[in-house]
Formats: C-alpha cells, sequence, structure tokens
C-alpha cells in the first residue's frame, strides 16, 4: 500500500483549509452586510412564503446554511421572529446552501479555478489591509474564496489513488451492494460526518470528490447529501441549548423538517434518483462521466431542498405543533433569568447586537419593577408583608448586579468579534447604559435600607405631608423611569417614530427643583418642630436617594441617545 500516514495527514491539512476558506469567506459575507442581513431578516419574513425567499437569499450570499440557522435562532431568542416565521426562513436556508455544490461542480471540476486563486489574493491583500472596515471585509472573502478552491484542489490531489490502492476501497465495497440497506447505511454515515465536521459544503465537497473518482456511485452519493442535509441541524440545535424555549424550537424544527424530507425521499428514491439523472443528461446535456456525476449530485441536492420546501411549506403549523409538542413550554420561565442572551455566544458577532439590546430593555424594565416595590416598601404596615417584600427587593438587587455582569460580559465577548467601527461605538454606549441601569438598582436598594432603618430605630413615622412630598417625587422618578425604557426601545428599533428624549432632561430638571424646594423646606419645618431631626434626615435621604436616581436615568437616555445617533 503506497499510501501513507504522511499523505493521509496532508488530506487532513487540505480538508482544513477548504474549510477555514468557507469560514472565512462567511464571515467576510456577515460583516460586510451584517446590518442589512439584520433587516432583511426582520422585514421580508412576513410570510412564508417571503420567509423562504429571504433564507435562501442570505445562504447563497454567506454560502452556509448553518450561519443562517444560527443567526435565526438568535433572532427567535431575542423575540424578534416567531417561531412560525423562522420555519420558513431555515426552509430557504436549505435551498440556499446548494448554491455551494453548483459552484464546485460548475468550477471546481470543469475548471482549474486554484489557477486563479494567487492571482486573486494579490488582489485581496490590498483590500485586507485597508482602514475601511467594508473594504477589508471584501479583502477577507476574496481571500476566503481563494483558500476553498485552493483546499478542494488539494483534497482532489491528496486523495488516494484506488487504482494504485484498490484495498483502500474494498472496506467501502463490501456495503455497496446490500440494496437499500446500502442507502440507509450511507444516509447514517453522512449524518455522523457532517455533525462531526459540523459544515455540510465540507461533506459536500467529500461526498463530490468520491463520486468524481468512482470510489461510490451517484445512488449512495446521494444517501450521503441525505445524511447531510440532518446532520447540518446539529450546529444550530447546539447553539440553541443555552436560549430560552422557543430558540430550542427553532433549532428543532430545522431537524423535524429535514428528517421529515428525507423519510419522504427514502420512500421514492429509486424514482427520485432516476429522474435527476435523466434531467442531467437529456436537459441539461451532461453525459462526460467525471463530470455528470457531480452535476448529477448537485442537482440532487437542490432538487431534494426544493421539492421537500414545496412538500412542507404546507405544514408549518404542523411542524410548529410538533416542536412545542416535543420542548414543551415551561409553567413559569425563571423570574429572573437572561431571556435573550446566554453564557454562549448564539450568533454571530454584528448579530449579537441585537440579543444585548433586548436584554437591556428587559434589565431596565426590570429596574423599574424594583422601584414599583420601593414604592409599596413605602406604605407597608404590617410586618411579614414588609419583611417579604424587603426581602423581594434585596434578591432583585442581588439579579441587577449578576445582570450587570452577564451583559457587560457578553458584551466584551462581542467586541471581540469582528465588528465594523459603528458596532464598536455602539457597544461602547451600551455599556455605559448597563452600568447605569445597575446604579438605579443600587439606589432602589439604599432607599429600601433607608425605608427599613427608619423603621427599626425610630418609633416616629413621616408626617402626612412628608409621606405626600416623597409620593410625588417618587411619581417624578417613575415618569422619568417610564421615558427610560422608552427611549431604549427606540434606540434598538431605528424603524420606529422618533422619541423626544428632551423629556427625560425636564423631567430630571424637575426633580431637582423639587429636590431644592423639599430641602429648604425641611430645615423651616425641622426649625418649628414640625418633627424631629432624625425623622428629617431619614426623610432627606430618601430625596436625596430619589435625585440620585433620576440622576442615573438621564446618564441611560443619553447613552441610549447616542446609540440612536449611532444607528442612524
Amino acid at each position: 500500500m503506497e499510501y501513507s500516514f504522511y499523505d493521509f495527514l496532508k488530506l487532513l491539512g487540505s480538508l482544513a483549509l477548504f474549510l477555514y476558506g468557507m469560514k472565512i469567506m462567511s464571515e467576510g459575507l456577515q460583516k460586510f452586510a451584517g446590518d442589512r442581513l439584520r433587516k432583511i431578516l426582520t422585514a421580508m419574513t412576513t410570510n412564508r412564503v417571503t420567509g423562504v425567499f429571504t433564507g435562501m437569499l442570505i445562504t447563497a450570499l454567506v454560502q452556509s446554511s448553518s450561519a443562517t440557522t444560527v443567526m435565526v435562532v438568535s433572532f427567535v431568542n431575542a423575540g424578534l421572529l416567531t417561531l412560525s416565521q423562522s420555519i420558513g426562513v431555515i426552509m430557504g436556508a436549505n435551498i440556499g446552501t446548494t448554491v455551494t455544490a453548483w459552484i464546485i461542480s460548475a468550477l471546481g471540476f470543469s475548471v482549474d479555478i486554484s489557477a486563479f486563486a494567487l492571482p486573486l489574493l494579490a488582489f485581496g491583500i490590498p483590500l485586507l489591509f485597508s482602514q475601511r472596515s467594508s473594504r477589508k471585509s471584501v479583502g477577507e472573502f476574496i481571500f476566503g474564496f481563494s483558500f476553498l478552491f485552493m483546499g478542494l484542489a488539494m483534497l482532489q490531489a491528496n486523495a488516494p489513488d484506488l487504482e494504485k490502492n484498490p484495498e483502500m476501497l474494498a472496506f467501502v465495497q463490501e456495503y455497496t451492494d446490500m440494496g437499500f440497506g446500502s442507502v440507509l447505511l450511507f444516509v447514517l454515515i453522512g449524518t455522523v460526518l457532517t455533525m462531526i465536521v459540523q459544515a455540510s459544503s465540507a461533506t459536500m465537497a467529500i461526498t463530490l470528490i468520491m463520486c468524481a473518482n468512482g470510489w461510490i456511485s451517484f445512488e449512495l452519493g446521494a444517501a450521503l447529501v441525505l445524511g447531510e442535509n440532518i446532520g447540518t441541524t446539529i450546529t444550530a440545535n447546539l447553539a440553541a441549548l443555552t436560549g430560552n424555549t422557543q430558540a430550542r424550537r427553532a433549532a428543532l424544527a430545522h431537524l423535524v423538517f429535514n428528517v421529515f424530507g428525507v423519510i419522504w425521499v427514502l420512500s421514492v428514491f429509486p424514482f427520485f434518483t432516476g429522474a435527476v439523472s435523466w434531467f442531467v443528461e437529456n436537459v441539461m446535456g451532461v453525459t462526460a462521466m467525471s463530470v455528470a456525476v457531480p452535476f448529477k449530485l448537485s442537482a440532487f441536492h437542490t432538487a431534494f431542498n426544493v421539492c421537500n420546501v414545496l412538500v412542507l411549506i404546507w405544514f408549518v403549523r404542523f411542524i410548529e405543533r410538533t416542536v412545542c409538542f416535543i420542548i414543551p413550554q415551561k409553567e413559569q420561565e425563571e423570574e429572573f433569568r437572561l431571556r435573550f442572551i446566554t453564557g454562549g455566544m448564539l450568533s454571530t458577532a454584528e448579530l449579537s447586537i441585537l440579543q444585548a439590546s433586548k436584554e437591556i430593555h428587559l434589565y431596565a424594565e426590570r429596574i423599574r419593577r424594583m422601584f414599583g416595590m420601593v414604592r409599596d416598601l413605602l406604605h407597608t404596615a404590617k410586618d411579614d408583608n414588609f419583611n417579604q417584600l424587603y426581602s423581594r427587593i434585596e434578591k432583585y438587587e442581588n439579579i441587577s448586579d449578576s445582570m450587570e455582569l452577564e451583559i457587560g460580559n457578553y458584551l466584551n465577548k462581542v467586541s471581540e468579534g469582528r465588528l465594523s467601527s459603528e458596532s464598536k461605538l455602539q457597544i461602547r454606549a451600551m455599556l455605559r447604559a448597563v452600568t447605569e441601569i445597575e446604579s438605579i438598582g443600587d439606589s432602589c436598594y439604599n432607599l429600601a435600607r433607608t425605608i427599613s432603618r427608619k423603621r427599626q430605630f425610630s418609633d416616629e413615622d413621616f408626617t402626612p405631608e412628608q409621606y405626600a412630598h416623597i409620593s410625588s417625587m417618587m411619581q417624578l422618578d417613575d415618569e422619568a423611569l417610564a421615558q427610560m425604557i422608552v427611549v431604549i426601545n427606540y434606540s434598538g428599533h431605528s424603524d420606529q417614530e422618533s422619541v423626544d428624549a428632551n423629556k427625560s432632561f425636564n423631567l430630571e430638571n424637575e426633580i431637582n427643583n423639587y429636590r431644592n424646594q423639599l430641602k429648604n423646606q425641611n430645615l423651616a419645618d425641622v426649625n418649628n418642630k414640625l418633627y424631629s431631626y432624625q425623622m428629617g434626615v431619614f426623610y432627606m435621604d430618601i430625596v436625596s436617594e430619589c435625585e440620585k436616581l433620576g440622576d442615573y436615568v438621564v446618564n441611560v437616555v443619553e447613552a441610549s441617545s447616542d446609540l440612536k445617533e449611532k444607528k442612524d
């Protein structure tokens, strides 16, 4: 046997270069069209048909159905797409990923595209070192494209010569004459291989080479392709493990869709492969064996996914009900669990910003609920109710600290990815907003502690006038928090109507003026013996903390306004 271990390592290295080229090409395109991809996905999924075409377009662009499906799972996790909409996009992604096979069949086997790879790198290198992020992304795409076909050429060159080493094919040939059993076996092999490599395009390239070299027949190559369609769903399902229920359902829908498709195609497998062979030979006029088999596989891949979509697009609701049955909704999601982002990176760096934006909006809403508890605590008389509510506020404070750390760490991880300069500025503004929201939580807890100390260390109570003034101050803070949430929500959705941040600044001025008024009045009331000096201290501690809270709110609004300007 003339095929050595060194030759095997060269084969693995060729595969590595192919995979790296695919990764760089995909990342370059995603970075170049990051914002456009977001707008396409959110705007063009109004119904299942437009969703299918959207999935086709994006996957054809980024050359990776895994990237598209992970992207879709991210949107579902962030609440930007419904489960039903996501299924349509995933269907389209399955069709879009077949473009890779056609490119390889048309160029990789009939044209020596690797001969153009090095000259292409000469054009790509100036772009790669360009200061403009868009040109740099195009340079990355060119490098990825070149590496991909260099890897493919090396795969072909380093594949073992079966004429000189016939024993290498002996073990495969033992399983090629079992009839339909061989087909099922190769479906399983394709599934496992793609799950290991986590790139259906790479296993598709391997399958094309095996068939072109005559290692296996077209029918068994088609069986491998069916298995690859199941195996490619592993990436999205792995990504969704840390997601919420809807994200896991969207990833499972991809698996269910492909498994359903493989089952019905296997039931008519001889007729389906025969029709594809007839089409390639008689309609396309491709008859040379070395070229015809890759074209047949590419046609089979496309025909399978197109027919699968045409059949199952009418059963979107059924698929949705199936995955909802398999993954039931929990009775009540953990109240303080991060809903939109998790410890693991769920999507590409550019798209992860959307998830963080949604989580910040949720964070702000929770802090406002915490402030509502403080307002209730002020007027809670019974000890048991007071202690229970105070403990709940303490729990919210601990969760607020954890959320700040988790969102901040997530944004830092995102910033380590390949980002445009605009996205980096966005992350900086979002980090500032998160820090200030956590400060609001600290103020809420300080208010609760002051109320608790007043209850523990003083037998006196606030006068009705003091209660009225504190309630008025807290009402202003609550209005400021409500407006802050509106501004945060607007900063993440640039298609909404304009929101005037000046309302927040006006409320802050009103809070400051009211604090000064109450401060002067407190000195007069203490001098007039309307209440004790100690009650005046507790009273002004609450009023001053409410004023600080208003300052933090304005800081969040400023950060969110900066974010909105960067997006515009």
